[in-house]
């Protein structure tokens, strides 16, 4: 974790210390965020002059301004009223993962929902990297992630411990409760798929299947705001690039949206002239083709037929009158002898 990956990387703060139970095994590490937004952030200002928005932590009941050292935290009743609680409160609470990744239960990756994945974070060990190494090592040989339990961020959590890259990664999971049910109204209708349209859905998948990889991806909204921002600072103009025209959501035809998307998508990948329609006529030109060639082939084969007919009846006829008149010739033969 502490070399650096390129000129401009910096170790970042680590966000928790203690050690992963592995068994007797106790593994110190520290933890590092795994990502990062790249969002652009904003202050609040005034449009006038530019001067920097405050706000003031102002006491509701006297009006006053409390300093953060008489802040605390309250729960609010369904009646209105407030319970106060203190650091003491929360200091007391039976936390026995405090400062420690216990480890539950070692389960396939698979079975992880990915609607459950929370924050992922770097294990970075902080003391001997031989059990560090063994844990991570047996991980990927077992084909298996760590089901763990931590208490981060004044919050006990659930986790997953992983092997990535060459480094163990813990990535917090949302408690079962927390996941709500797809309880959505449509699925109490009765909805019929015909065969045509599933087997359409399916080519536009086809013709966009692809190896994952986020590096063909980028965020555009964030460049474009950057453009401006810039712009701004250059006292440039800023150019609006032109939109597409905005979709109505409504789908008039479903297998004709489902051709274009195929074509559309076959075009941009350079496949053919991207027409689904001439993809889905070709069986029926040779169909076509077939059956006109057959049609053709009909009356030339009966008229060759014919002509060998005729020929067969005249080669008879002419062997008939030959063989005839060897005999008639043979008889004068005859007579003449007597």
């Amino acid at each position: 974790m502490g070399r650096p990956r390129d000129d401009h990387w910096v170790m970042p703060q680590s966000v928790w210390k203690g050690s992963i139970s592995f068994g007797l095994v106790s593994i110190p590490v520290r933890l590092f965020s795994a990502t990062e937004e790249k969002d652009i952030s904003f202050r609040q200002v005034h449009r006038e002059d530019g001067g920097r928005i405050r706000y003031k932590r102002v006491c509701s009941v006297d009006g006053e301004e409390v300093p953060y050292s008489d802040i605390a935290k309250g729960y609010e009743l369904p009646d209105g009223e407030m319970v106060v609680l203190d650091d003491e409160d929360f200091a007391n609470l039976p936390i026995t993962s405090s400062r420690a990744v216990e480890v539950l239960s070692f389960v396939p990756a698979d079975q992880i929902d990915a609607v459950q994945m929370g924050k992922p974070y770097y294990c970075d060990p902080t003391g001997d990297a031989k059990p560090y190494v063994l844990l991570r090592d047996a991980l990927d040989n077992a084909e298996r992630v760590a089901v763990v339990k931590v208490a981060l961020r004044q919050r006990e959590r659930l986790a997953v411990l992983r092997p990535r890259d060459g480094v163990l990664v813990m990535q917090t999971l949302l408690w079962p409760d927390e996941v709500r049910a797809a309880k959505l109204d449509f699925l109490d209708d009765d909805v019929t798929v015909r065969p045509q349209e599933l087997t359409m859905a399916e080519s536009y998948i086809a013709a966009l299947s692809a190896d994952f990889d986020p590096s063909e991806f980028a965020d555009g909204y964030r460049e474009a705001l950057e453009e401006v921002i810039e712009a701004k600072v250059a006292g440039r103009e800023v150019v609006t690039p032109e939109e597409q025209p905005a979709s109505s959501g409504q789908v008039v035809d479903l297998m004709e949206a489902l051709r274009r998307s195929v074509a559309e998508a076959k075009s941009r990948r350079g496949e053919g002239d991207g027409s689904a329609e001439k993809d889905a006529a070709k069986p029926a030109a040779r169909k076509s083709a077939g059956t006109a060639a057959k049609s053709a082939g009909a009356p030339a084969k009966k008229a060759a037929k014919s002509a060998a007919k005729k020929s067969a009846e005249k080669r008879t006829k002419k062997s008939a009158a030959k063989s005839a008149a060897k005999s008639t010739s043979k008889k004068t033969a005859a007579r003449k002898s007597a």
